[in-house]
């Protein structure tokens, strides 16, 4: 199988099966939108989601968090992952938010970076859920997935794979490919366990074929 027929197969299924693929995070507003993806690195969706009313309800935009402490902020987000730092962060993004850019979030990538925190891979995410920018964000989940089903090759790092996926995937489906990839890593090809007998791309999946090869060979020798 070629790399293009890998690549055509993959997003053919996932434009069928999963055509309207989208953020599992909550959030009703880009501010919201923006604190939740930072408070998501390394925890899960499912926390954040749990976590982010309050503190919405406490801190409705970029002024109210300005206003705040660290130590208040903290108080919110004590259940997620790396508090202290967050609660830091977050306290200088909204201040930065609103001294720099009117409280509103900023639709560029570069000027996104510069808020506290907010790194290439949160900034792209924002670009793609909010702006449908044709970026690709690589987070665990997309990382682990390209590497283990072979759309990328041997990537050591995330911007490998961005890059790698980017020249691949149509630029107009980058956006909803994001998602796609985590939504797959997360309930089907998951780190520890993949369901591989459940998964709709195994027919394009190279560890799938990988290891089906393997089996074949151990087979092989038993019979022997």
């Amino acid at each position: 199988m070629t790399l293009r027929e890998r690549y055509d197969g993959i997003i053919a299924w996932f434009s069928r099966e999963m055509p309207a693929a989208e953020s599992e995070l909550h959030y009703e507003t880009p501010y919201q939108l923006l604190v939740a993806v930072a408070l998501s690195a390394q925890c899960t969706d499912k926390r954040v989601n749990m976590t982010t009313p309050r503190l919405f309800e406490a801190y409705p935009t970029p002024y109210d968090m300005a206003r705040a402490t660290q130590e208040e902020i903290y108080s919110y987000i004590r259940s997620i992952s790396y508090p202290n730092n967050k609660a830091k962060n977050l306290l200088g993004m909204a201040k930065m938010l609103c001294e720099e850019f009117g409280g509103e979030v900023p639709s560029d990538l570069k000027e996104l970076q510069r808020l506290p925190g907010v790194g290439r891979k949160t900034a792209n995410v924002l670009g793609a859920v909010l702006w449908q920018k044709e970026v690709m964000p690589v987070d665990t989940h997309v990382f682990r997935v390209s590497n283990r089903i072979g759309l990328t090759t041997n990537s050591k790092t995330p911007l490998q794979t961005e890059l790698t996926l980017e020249k691949n995937i149509p630029s107009h489906l980058l956006p909803i490919a994001h998602h796609w990839l985590i939504l797959h890593g997360r309930y089907t090809c998951t780190a520890r366990a993949p369901k591989c007998d459940a998964c709709g791309i195994s027919a394009y999946c190279r560890k799938y074929a990988a290891d089906n090869r393997r089996k074949a060979r151990e087979t092989g020798k038993k019979g022997n």
